[in-house]
């Protein structure tokens, strides 16, 4: 995913208290505990000093991530912290970025900061990956964060992360094309293959939209809204339910509308696919709070001509968490407490946010999940791209639509990359079932528990 992180605005607090309500999540606490165990725990003999090391020097952090604004923040946080050095390392997002991580803590050689999304990290810390963090920023995430915010990263008791974003879904579409093909921003999801089916009529080379093949990502926010819940806890077992009810209505929706030529599938991210929306062969798009950031990189020239919605739903205000932040220290790190402190400032700190916006060549529209950050954010976004439209208020009114209840798995990178291969050759039906059985067969190859 080129998921930085991305954005939103206004009295947030008590509106995101009330969303993310990750029932499941603390459902989770006892079996993610057992999780740790069965893997042999992942702070042993982890830890170390803040500022200066024992020579005097001060501590280099090395810190590998994929979101925009890096830079800026590293040069930012350098020149107000000189006991402590960060190396920033950029590296592909999705499943490569992940392999990489993975691959560095079996080497011995991981970064001692990371960018881990929401769904990575009960994956990351069942495996032993990340350093506890209760420690160095257990009180951070306790009182900076709202409580659904904090059960993303909590588990077994223990701090894994620090939360950046949120990152519920949103429509984009391109304001002049809709005016010209005369269709409504489709409300539901019957509106969208209506209005999929007007466009084609008129103008044989142009489509609604393009759901890619490639981002099972996107097809787990879609699931999310629809009701799905890949995975559950039953007591200390695991019970994944990637191809439940949701999810199939999900997979068959988009499978009928690639069958019957309503939509694309461009592959995500590609240059293809952003030809496509520049040359007004696209008319819309399916996202989340962060794309308008990369809106504005990817697509300069169409200033002024997009606009953002509510996602399309099922028939109720709904919405899935498509993507989202959050930073740990990775397994092998001798310096967690400065660590924690990098981390700290970055998700908690004014000067922290505006850095990350700050990037003109990389601009970010990322939704806090610190509601104390929320109004930084929105001062640094230039609302001109969007013609004026104030994004940051309709992506917090967003959150508080995202469906409770959603857990992600233990091995969720598995079960990514089975749906996105399956999905590839056969369709989105085939590949939430492929996904379904590397799940349950990645569950019962660790060790852990499989419910009945």
């Amino acid at each position: 995913m080129t998921r930085t992180s991305r954005s939103s605005r206004t009295t947030l607090s008590s509106r995101i208290t009330r969303s993310f309500r990750t029932t499941a999540a603390l459902a989770a606490v006892t079996a993610l505990g057992l999780l740790a165990t069965a893997c042999g725990g992942s702070d042993d003999g982890d830890g170390g000093s803040t500022g200066t090391d024992a020579g005097g020097k001060p501590v280099t952090l090395t810190y590998w991530t994929w979101t925009l604004g890096a830079k800026s923040t590293v040069e930012a946080f350098s020149r107000t912290h000189k006991d402590i050095k960060v190396e920033l390392t950029e590296i592909p997002s999705g499943t490569e970025g992940y392999s990489k991580l993975v691959n560095s803590v079996k080497a011995g050689n991981a970064p001692d900061v990371a960018t881990v999304e929401y769904q990575m990290v009960p994956e990351f810390a069942s495996q032993g990956n990340l350093i506890d963090l209760t420690e160095y920023a257990g009180e951070t995430v306790k009182t900076k964060f709202p409580k659904p915010i904090q059960d993303l990263v909590t588990f077994g008791g223990k701090t894994w992360t620090v939360p950046y974003d949120a990152a519920p879904q949103l429509y984009y579409y391109r304001t002049d094309l809709f005016k010209k093909y005369g269709i409504e921003v489709p409300k539901t999801w019957d509106e969208f293959r209506t209005a999929a089916e007007k466009v084609k009529k008129q103008d044989k080379n142009v489509r609604l939209a393009s759901m890619p093949k490639s981002d099972p990502a996107l097809l787990a926010a879609l699931a999310w809204q629809a009701g799905g819940k890949w995975f559950t806890t039953q007591g200390d077992a695991w019970k994944p339910a990637v191809d439940d009810t949701g999810s199939n209505k999900v997979a068959s929706y988009w499978d009928g509308l690639i069958k019957d030529d309503l939509v694309q599938s461009f592959t995500a991210y590609s240059p293809e696919e952003t030809k496509a929306r520049t040359s007004g062969k696209t008319l819309s798009f399916l996202g989340a709070s962060w794309s308008a950031g990369g809106m504005q990189t990817a697509m300069p020239d169409q200033k002024g001509k997009w606009a953002a919605a509510p996602m399309p739903n099922w028939g109720t205000a709904a919405s899935g968490n498509y993507g989202g932040t959050s930073y740990g220290v990775l397994k092998g790190s001798e310096h967690a407490d400065a660590a924690a402190e990098f981390i700290t400032w970055l998700t908690t700190n004014k000067a922290g946010v505006e850095a990350r916006l700050a990037d003109l060549d990389s601009p970010s529209s990322a939704l806090p999940a610190n509601p104390e950050m929320r109004d930084v954010a929105a001062a640094r976004f230039d609302t001109a791209y969007l013609n004026g439209q104030n994004l940051y208020a309709l992506a917090s009114q967003q959150v508080d639509t995202i469906v409770p209840g959603w857990t992600w798995g233990p091995n969720q990178m598995d079960v990514y990359t089975a749906i996105q291969d399956e999905t590839a050759k056969s369709g989105f039906a085939q590949g939430i079932e492929a996904g379904q059985q590397k799940a349950e067969t990645g569950i019962a190859e660790r060790g852990l528990k499989l419910a009945q």
